[in-house]
């Protein structure tokens, strides 16, 4: 049974891969996901927030003391200048070591909204031997002052900067609102994304009546969710040249097989780990190989694309046909 699939020009043996969470934190967590077959492993995020705020701090350490002589007033470096590099080396230094600990690809994570220093960073982490940048754009496009297009540049323009920086894959990780998600993809696939990350969750907040305060609010995924970027995949296989990673939903080999018919190149996992251990990737991997030994299936390659919107056989259930018929069946 031959699972192997292509991802980014990588060749990967098999197409789950754990996205970035806190199972891919430490050492012993990344060991354990790729006993249990991971073929890919995406670390948590670097957060522009952390970027800023580490920059910050030791500007104003450097600051101290500043002004107590003549000479010393424009000894330290602008941290808003080219030259002012300063970041988190613990990220950097979980690179190289999680590519020391495994031998499968090491996917890095930027994730912000602006351009901050996302290129400079970029760069580093290829320097510390990251396989691909995942880049998570998590923008809520709350401005009443900013238009769509406006939101849509953005995204373009984070991603040419980094493209430009470095030589490595680079994924763009997406929210599905958009007002032409199709068009998007497009605009992203020609602006040099190597893969489309399908789709991130924004964790929406909730207001404790206890507290009287606004609280944030983490809940896991379940398989209902993975039908949004199945829809997408589905509608995208074929059309784009850049790679595609489902991600959301996906708890059960079923959920797996359907994203791959509609077209996805890899499967990214979280809430399942978090839920189960790591030991869910490997039933949700041997499930798979039952499946389509049970169905007749030599090679995830055959099955890859089978039912997407430019394949099956109606093409219109990706699309507004598909809703009035589920309407009609529900009454």
């Amino acid at each position: 049974m031959n699972l192997e699939t292509n991802y980014m020009g990588m060749n990967l043996k098999n197409p789950l891969v754990p996205s970035a969470s806190p199972m891919t934190s430490d050492l012993d967590g990344i060991r354990r996901l790729e006993d249990a077959g991971a073929a890919a492993i995406v670390l948590p995020s670097l957060f522009e927030e952390q970027i800023r705020h580490e920059a910050e701090e030791l500007f104003h350490h450097l600051d101290q003391g500043t002004n107590s002589y003549g000479e010393a007033i424009t000894y330290f470096p602008d941290p808003s200048g080219d030259e002012f590099a300063i970041g988190p080396e613990a990220y950097l230094k979980h690179i190289d070591e999680a590519k020391r600990a495994t031998g499968v690809p090491v996917i890095a994570s930027l994730n912000g909204s602006t351009m901050g220093g996302w290129t400079e960073y970029a760069r580093n982490m290829e320097q510390a031997g990251a396989d691909a940048i995942e880049l998570n754009i998590y923008h809520v496009a709350a401005d009443i002052d900013v238009n769509g297009a406006d939101v849509e540049k953005r995204y373009i323009d984070i991603l040419s900067a980094v493209r430009s920086t470095v030589n490595i894959p680079v994924a763009m990780k997406l929210s599905p609102y958009f007002s032409s998600m199709a068009n998007m993809a497009k605009r992203l696939d020609e602006a040099g994304a190597d893969a489309l990350v399908l789709f991130n969750r924004f964790y929406q907040p909730d207001i404790d009546l206890d507290l009287i305060e606004v609280v944030p609010n983490v809940v896991l995924s379940n398989s209902h969710e993975m039908r949004l970027p199945l829809r997408w995949i589905a509608i995208l296989y074929g059309r784009v040249e850049t790679s595609l990673a489902a991600t959301t939903g996906v708890h059960t080999p079923h959920d797996a097989i359907k994203l791959t018919m509609a077209g996805a190149d890899v499967i990214q996992i979280a809430s399942a780990l978090l839920r189960r251990g790591s030991h869910a990737m490997t039933d949700i991997l041997d499930g798979m190989r039952r499946w389509m030994e049970e169905n007749e299936y030599e090679s995830l390659s055959q099955m890859k694309g089978s039912l997407s919107q430019k394949s099956c056989p109606d093409p219109t259930s990706f699309e507004r046909a598909n809703y009035m018929r589920a309407l009609q069946r529900y009454m």
